[in-house]
């Protein structure tokens, strides 16, 4: 499926708006696709970029229908039929292979198709101009405009497997650019193979089948190639066709291809990027993308998301990583019952996992496992339920968390790992900790150690307030596991202030929380990324009690988590006042 035959496909279900009016890619279509976006609205088109020779469009996955839409089908049916037949092939019978033929139809078609020619190439441009794309600047205070739904194709230099990955691109000028390559992923492992020095091939897709799209997110095992991948996900071989200036397969279905070399001599400064953690990344030495060629359709259209303060569209496709990886992840650990990541944490922050337990601490030691594997190594707060607990429930995994969870036995932190680079809260880049909670009701685990859980008496709120002083700004009990407290901001840690309020009477309370005045106490989507998104275990935990058993830490009491806003944390994200009152006076011009 191309772009074009997508969008059809959404104008004639009505899922698509058309925007004539001339807009601006500074600021303007994000302010506009954001809206939108939370008011679950079309796909929008934008016909008349100011300064650009070409149509963009976003919001293309705003919701699960149209990602739906674009698949052909549920993620989690997907991931399901995969994980079926994997079962019928232990041991494979001819039986088992027929009841699940359409899956075996989708596997067959997990290769790529050679083409000699294709529409993409239509238009070469050679070395190309970067400019003539309507290349977004999201956020005011961003390092310059960003490619933001690239599709980077680059090959192993040994042994020649490709990778297909999402890495943001910022445009210095008309033919370079960042490449933003992140730790545990596909082109960072190629960089490494083909030396600092060196001048690593690469083809840039834009547009296509939006089931590149999940491919390319999709948190494949390392030497896994996502091109074949992609046609599983549609159930026909990808196809593909030579780059015409690199040693490259691309997407023959794509708008655009920006052919170029990766100079990982040239380090620049890229950055800073308004994320998906609601802040933006720090800026910091990254390789350079150096364009040799740019190929394109003649009616292409130019593909677009904004990442922020969540909710954002990456909300969707996230979600759609959730439900196609669970049936996959049982086959390695057979005692899940389910998980998620929550897309008001940034994903990699908050990862519930429901596990059926044999025998003690069969959780703890599930959990270790998946921070082992790939892009879940990168999960920064992991808290372990029961099978029978919805870990979607975020007010039922607080409810079993007062109900099991004991510092003394169930906190387990894990300083010195590997962080998400777009993490700002650990004591450098691509480091931080791990904060493992287990809530469960572990068979045959000991029992609470005496004299109790250590909390303190009845809760008094009037103590919480008199403790905060002159920074307490408000506070919230959420189903009286957890309190969260809101200050204003000190910018520097709170955590003296957080030992006061540890030993005030919090009665039920296994958990509290300082969080900054930016906070809504009352919206639950800004409570959990305020507070999932600023703190670093080792850094801003404790509680009321910890002390050395030989060298063994024993925590009693409540656990408390300082996170607030610290200097040295970059800005969260938001919009130019003066770009929300255009597009407040220019609304109906856009015909929404």
């Amino acid at each position: 499926m191309t772009l074009r035959e997508y969008l059809n496909r959404l104008e004639r279900a009505g899922l698509l708006h058309r925007i004539h009016a001339e807009v601006d890619p500074r600021y303007e279509i994000g302010e506009i696709a954001q809206r939108m976006m939370r008011r679950g609205g079309p796909a929008l088109l934008f016909e008349r970029v100011r300064g650009a020779a070409f149509p963009l469009v976003t919001n293309l996955n705003a919701t699960p229908e149209r990602l739906r839409l674009g698949l052909g089908a549920e993620p989690g049916e997907l991931g399901a039929r995969l994980a079926s037949l994997l079962e019928a092939l232990q041991p494979p019978s001819l039986g088992a292979l027929w009841r699940r033929r359409d899956a075996l139809a989708r596997v067959l078609a997990m290769r790529v198709r050679r083409l000699r020619s294709s529409p993409v190439q239509a238009v070469d441009e050679r070395p190309g101009d970067l400019g003539r794309l309507p290349v977004l600047r999201c956020w005011p205070g961003d390092g310059g405009p960003f490619i933001t739904l690239p599709l980077v194709r680059t090959a192993h230099p040994v042994t020649g497997v490709g990778n297909l990955g999402m890495y943001r691109m910022q445009v210095y000028n008309a033919r370079e650019t960042g490449m933003h390559v992140q730790i545990v992923r596909g082109t960072e492992a190629h960089a490494h193979a083909a030396g600092a020095g060196a001048g690593l091939p690469c083809a840039v897709a834009l547009g296509g089948d939006p089931a590149l799209i999940l491919a390319a997110i999709f948190p494949l095992p390392e030497g896994m190639d996502e091109l074949p991948f992609a046609g599983f996900l549609r159930g026909r071989p990808q196809p593909v066709v030579r780059a015409r200036t690199q040693p490259l397969w691309v997407p023959a279905d794509a708008d655009f291809v920006l052919e170029g070399v990766i100079d990982l001599a040239d380090a620049r400064t890229e950055g800073p990027f308004g994320d998906h953690f609601g802040h933006y990344s720090h800026a910091a030495p990254h390789p350079t993308f150096k364009l040799t060629a740019l190929t394109h359709r003649r009616d292409a259209v130019y593909p677009a998301t904004l990442v922020g303060k969540p909710p954002q569209e990456d909300r969707v496709w996230g979600e759609a990583v959730n439900d196609f990886s669970r049936p996959l992840l049982r086959l390695l650990h057979p005692e899940i019952a389910d998980f998620w990541t929550y897309y008001e944490a940034g994903f990699h922050n908050l990862l519930v996992v429901a596990v059926r337990q044999r025998h003690a601490k069969e959780a703890v030691t599930t959990a270790l496992g998946l921070l082992g594997q790939g892009q879940l190594s990168l999960c920064k707060v992991v808290v372990l339920v029961d099978a029978d607990c919805d870990p979607r429930d975020f007010g039922e995994v607080l409810a079993r968390a007062r109900a099991h969870f004991d510092p003394r036995q169930d906190l387990l932190v894990l300083p010195g790992t590997p962080q998400d680079t777009l993490d700002f809260t650990g004591p450098a880049l691509n480091l931080g900790s791990k904060l493992i909670l287990d809530c469960t009701s572990s068979p045959g685990a000991p029992p609470p150690l005496a004299p109790g859980r250590g909390r303190a008496g009845r809760y008094d709120p009037a103590a919480v307030r008199r403790l905060a002083g002159p920074l307490y700004l408000g506070q919230v009990s959420l189903g009286g596991s957890l309190l969260v407290v809101k200050v204003r901001n000190a910018g520097r840690p709170q955590g003296a202030l957080l030992k006061r309020l540890l030993s005030a009477p919090l009665g039920t309370h296994v958990l509290a929380a300082l969080v900054s005045e930016d906070v809504d106490l009352e919206d639950p989507v800004s409570l959990k990324w305020g507070l999932f998104t600023r703190f670093d275990a080792a850094l801003d935990v404790q509680c009321t009690r910890s002390r050395l058993r030989r060298a063994w830490p024993v925590h009693e009491g409540v656990l408390g988590i300082d996170a607030t806003w610290k200097r040295g944390y970059p800005e969260p994200v938001a919009m130019p006042a003066e770009t929300v009152r255009l597009v407040d006076r220019r609304w109906k011009e856009y015909g929404l």
